[in-house]
């Protein structure tokens, strides 16, 4: 535990303030559905690349990954590299070219509906089949928001867990409740530079105290020479195929995520899209390195310190051990900022699915904005609650919670954000095909174990899904005329 002191908790208090504040600001601001939920598509560039990336890390990011690390070595690094692929492509492939379409087609404000516009379908069973997945699958990625956040307060102020996790999931729901898409994205843009702040900071002082990067890795290499060995596991074994595999697939997860597919979607200007993306690939680059720097440097600085899923508070022991408590409660605050970067965003996405969705489709479909606007707040409420009882496993890993969910985005959506943007001999039951194959492989395998069935789900699932999408497209009529004059229109216009 986190030795008890009125600064760190003068610092948070002030902290938390700062937040409420921005989400009573954009409360006032907020006039229709398309402010609560996207902004009215104002996002300035370096916000937006900053919230794309702060609310796609996580609080795994300080205890996910250096946790991680700590365990397992320079094995982690396979993620790292996966994830700074995919973020690149990412930027490089998606962004201006969902945002360009996402506004040609018809003003989409979420991907179901995006969907729903580029293929025409008309019986909406694009959007109520995307709306379902996003919701199983937002359950368990906020239910890790809220674990996180917990394990935080919890160790921070030595309180059980359970009270933690009450703590956690008020602070994150208040403000996404009052301020929406933009509260959301300048929370994130702060957020996101405290994490890059600490991420930094921590593993630089731990090399100093240690005596320097010699002393440092002579202290590691004293553990187990494997341990900074990438292509060894801990036990001296070396890693296997499906492993690296499975560690690089994370990579893929990028094209499918809803509340980072969001922020490009909300970017105002696309021509900044490509500025925005050397803004995003430094952070990333520099924060997944560093992540892992302190899993390797808390192995020797507190090297029995931590066991299990216990290991993910590394980052958090390692503060309180190094620095004042005035620096510790900020780099503590930077935890709680990585938590709610991502668990406001996934709470937001899933409200404006469930009202643009399924509210306004299947039940008023002449609603007023005034009334879906309220109707998101009250399903970020309800969400929240559910994600709440998800997440009330003390001993719950961060890590597996977020690479389920990651999965389960990654393989549902992904291909057919693909599909949908680069090929436009893509058909509605095509798209309709990738979906739900997608989705439903992953949630089989994740059932399953040994051999290949240890490969991350992620995998076979966004290979399924892909070629359900070709083969259902080229067997069914071909699109229409007004969808292809469409998809050419977008052409021209990049």
């Amino acid at each position: 535990m986190v030795e008890f002191n009125g600064t760190i908790v003068f610092m948070f208090v002030l902290y938390l303030l700062v937040m409420m504040a921005i989400g009573l600001i954009f409360y006032f601001k907020t006039k229709n559905l398309s402010d609560y939920v996207l902004g009215g598509r104002g996002l300035n560039g370096w916000v937006g690349s900053l919230s794309a990336q702060a609310s796609d890390m996580s609080g795994w990011l300080l205890m996910g990954l250096p946790g991680y690390a700590y365990l397992s070595g320079m094995e982690s690094i396979w993620i790292a590299i996966g994830l700074a692929v995919g973020t690149y492509f990412n930027w490089k492939l998606i962004a201006k070219r969902l945002r360009v379409y996402t506004e040609v087609a018809g003003d989409s404000l979420t991907l179901p509906n995006y969907f729903a516009n580029r293929f025409r379908d008309k019986s909406n069973m694009l959007r109520i089949i995307s709306a379902l997945f996003i919701l199983v699958f937002f359950l368990f990625y906020t239910a890790s928001g809220f674990v996180s956040g917990a394990k935080l307060f919890s160790t921070v102020f030595g309180i059980a867990y359970s009270t933690a996790l009450i703590i956690g999931a008020l602070v994150i729901v208040s403000y996404t409740f009052l301020g929406g898409f933009m509260a959301v994205c300048w929370t994130d843009f702060f957020q996101g530079m405290m994490m890059f702040i600490a991420v930094l900071i921590v593993p630089v002082i731990g090399i100093f105290k240690m005596g320097g990067i010699g002393e440092t890795t002579a202290a590691l290499s004293s553990i187990d020479l494997n341990f900074l060995n990438a292509l060894k596991t801990f036990d001296g074994g070396t890693i296997s195929l499906i492993s690296v595999i499975s560690l690089l697939a994370w990579g893929l997860g990028y094209f499918g995520q809803p509340h980072i597919l969001a922020r490009f979607m909300g970017i105002s200007n696309g021509k900044e899209i490509d500025k925005d993306r050397k803004i995003a690939m430094v952070w990333v680059v520099v924060s997944l390195v560093a992540a892992i720097v302190i899993g390797l440097v808390g192995r020797v600085y507190l090297p029995t310190a931590l066991d299990g899923t216990n290991s993910e508070k590394i980052f958090m022991l390692m503060v309180n051990d190094m620095f004042h408590p005035a620096v510790a409660g900020f780099l503590l605050a930077a935890v709680l900022a990585a938590v709610m970067s991502t668990a406001d965003s996934q709470l937001l996405v899933t409200a404006s699915s469930l009202t643009e969705d399924f509210y306004k489709v299947m039940f008023r479909k002449n609603a007023s904005e005034k009334e879906l606007v309220w109707v998101s707040r009250i399903a970020v409420a309800l969400v929240a609650l559910i994600a709440f009882f998800l997440a009330r496993d003390e001993n719950s890993s961060i890590l597996s919670l977020v690479a389920y969910a990651w999965a389960g985005f990654g393989a549902t959506f992904g291909p057919t954000v693909i599909a949908s943007l680069f090929w436009k001999r893509t058909t509605r039951n095509g798209a309709l095909a990738g979906l739900i194959s997608g989705g439903i492989v992953v949630i089989v395998w994740k059932q399953l174990s040994g051999g290949i069935f240890d490969v991350y789900e992620i995998v076979p699932a966004f290979i399924v899904s892909m070629v359900c999408i070709i083969i259902f497209s080229l067997i069914d009529k071909e699109p229409s005329k007004e969808i292809i004059d469409e998809f050419e229109k977008v052409e021209k216009a990049l």
